[in-house]
């Protein structure tokens, strides 16, 4: 029996998630300042995802001489 597409998980996930964990919304926050250490891990604020482009490749141009 083969495995269905949408199972496949691991490395071959190149879709960019919606939701962080709470580690990568702290290291987030101090790659923009907005962390004061000691503050409580608990109620962070959100974050916003940067989504990225997968898969197009820009077309090459043909130079003239």
């Amino acid at each position: 029996m083969s495995l269905d597409n949408s199972l496949k998980a691991g490395s071959k996930m190149r879709r960019s998630r919606n939701v962080l964990k709470r580690g990568e919304r702290i290291a987030f926050l101090q790659g923009e300042d907005r962390w004061v250490a000691g503050q409580s891990p608990i109620g962070l604020p959100k974050v916003r995802v940067v989504k990225t482009v997968i898969g197009k490749k820009k077309k090459k141009t043909k130079k003239e001489d």
